[in-house]
């Protein structure tokens, strides 16, 4: 099969997709009831605030994939790093290298902001994300926990 595959930048009239594909993803890591991010706060935090970008991965024109990501900073390294907060592929697209296609692109991406470094999260049960992410260079932080405030705990905390 002969397909054209391309990577672009998501564009502000293409919010409801983001959306879209937040949720397909929240669905696969099973916390879909945790999405309550909707068009305008999305389209408020890409676009005008520019706090983080998306990229799409197309199949023959169709949109089969997507990466979110924005920057972070490492003190130790000293410059900023390319943190990658979603990828994800259309399950029955899975298997034919986008996912890898869309690290590629981003790593790429990282070298020319002069990024020290690439970074995620990945849950523990993802198997095939894994094996993708070690097939890549990409190495495991055992010894670091996530942590996490959320918005509740943060309000509270905070006063």
């Amino acid at each position: 099969m002969n397909t054209q595959f391309a990577i672009r930048p998501a564009r502000p009239d293409e919010t409801g997709l983001v959306l879209e594909f937040i949720k397909k993803l929240a669905v696969y890591e099973k916390c879909a009831d945790e999405v309550v991010a909707d068009e305008a706060t999305l389209y408020h935090s890409l676009f005008e605030e520019r706090s983080a970008e998306v990229v799409f991965a197309e199949e023959d024109g169709a949109v089969v994939g997507f990466a979110l990501f924005f920057h972070n900073f490492s003190t130790f390294v000293g410059r900023k790093g390319l943190y990658l907060e979603d990828l994800f592929i259309l399950p029955e697209k899975r298997g034919r290298g986008y996912g890898k296609a869309l690290l590629k692109y981003l790593a790429k991406l990282a070298v020319e902001r002069n990024c020290g470094r690439m970074e995620w999260i990945c849950l523990d049960w993802n198997k095939p994300a894994l094996t993708v992410y070690r097939s890549i260079g990409a190495i495991p932080m055992d010894e670091w926990t996530v942590q996490r405030m959320d918005e509740t705990a943060l309000r509270k905390f905070a006063l």
